[in-house]
């Protein structure tokens, strides 16, 4: 059960229990799920019971109380516990789990491609295209909101606007960035680089630019080009050059990818899988917060997983492929095309080799 379909059961679990009387509101028109935060525990929550409880009239864990066995009985739900003052936590099957966020990720980016490549000739999307998935991460969050940019003329706030610009759009927004003269407002004003970071070329300078804190100045350093694992840059690349050599390998051995059961016990799973479903937050955090760093730190801590779980996807020696091996294929790849995805809203290449 991926992020989207979540939301669509939490809104089923609310209908339900309007339809049987036991609470009294409308219906919301969406239901927020996102990893648990501090103190919560599951696959994912919801404040929905918070959101509620003051048109029904209930103190908010009484709201989560009556919702919490219409969110069990459904298929893929593992178990469901309230935490706080009334936050449902939700328990997924993590088989369901995992089989659906790699669908999701993969059938949102063969979405992406179609109507890159002109699907739809009028420029437009037809009646039918409404329901196919979106690209992994995109949400109508801030639908119709105009989000001003005014920056200093300044290339770090030059360079964080115009990702800015990619990554607003993402959760339905629209970003406008304009220049201020002095004694101007501005609402956007990382630390400026110590220097100019052109010499490093255009990947490495924006990444330099980006990765900090909107408050911690860059280092302008050729440690940025260097092609090691001591830079994160570096890595993520890598992460990403490194699924699509899966790809191919898997090709010459005669086998693809498929969404399936990737155990916890195969060794980095459990953590791609936790990193990849925390993509949309750190997205949306990134939208929100003006921060591009939340996403650039979030494709680190993907890329550092992956690579853990990297030498778990091939046949080894006389081994031949089988549904596990398929499995983790699509798993892998999944996690190239949310690096890919993520570099690109940072304008950061993402080579098929390296």
């Amino acid at each position: 059960m991926t992020p989207v379909e979540l939301s669509r059961t939490v809104l089923r679990a609310v209908r339900c229990a309007v339809d049987e009387g036991e609470l009294s509101v409308a219906v919301p028109v969406r239901a927020v799920v996102t990893p648990p935060g501090p103190g919560g525990c599951g696959d994912y929550a919801t404040n929905i019971a918070l959101q509620l409880a003051r048109p029904a009239g209930r103190p908010p864990r009484q709201v989560a109380e009556i919702l919490r066995p219409h969110l069990s009985r459904t298929a893929g739900v593992a178990g469901v516990e309230i935490t706080g003052p009334g936050f449902l936590n939700i328990h997924l099957e993590a088989a369901t789990a995992t089989i659906a966020l790699v669908r999701e990720i993969l059938d949102g980016h063969a979405n992406g491609h179609a109507i890159d490549s002109g699907h739809d000739s009028r420029g437009s999307h037809s009646s039918h295209e409404s329901h196919t998935p979106t690209p992994y991460g995109h949400t109508p969050t801030l639908t119709g909101q105009v989000i001003p940019l005014r920056i200093p003329y300044d290339i770090r706030a030059e360079v964080v606007a115009d990702s800015l610009v990619r990554i607003v759009a993402t959760q339905g927004g629209r970003a406008e960035v304009g220049h201020v003269r002095a004694g101007e407002a501005v609402s956007l004003r990382p630390v400026p680089a110590p220097e100019d970071p052109a010499p490093l070329g255009a990947d490495a300078a924006r990444w330099a630019l980006l990765h900090p804190a909107a408050h911690d100045r860059p280092r302008i350093t050729a440690d940025h080009l260097a092609q090691r694992e001591s830079n994160p840059l570096f890595r993520v690349r890598y992460a990403h050059a490194r699924a699509r050599a899966l790809t191919r390998s898997a090709a010459r051995l005669g086998f693809h990818g498929e969404p399936g059961d990737v155990p916890v016990d195969v060794p980095g799973a459990e953590v791609l899988v936790r990193e990849l479903a925390g993509y949309p937050h750190a997205l949306s955090a990134a939208a929100a917060q003006h921060a591009p760093d939340r996403l650039a730190r979030h494709l680190v801590a993907i890329a550092d997983a992956f690579l853990a779980f990297q030498h778990t996807v091939l046949p080894l020696g006389d081994e031949k492929p089988s549904a596990a091996h398929r499995a983790r294929l699509a798993l892998a790849e999944a996690a190239g095309t949310v690096l890919a995805g993520g570099l690109s809203l940072l304008g950061i290449s993402a080579p098929d080799y390296l």
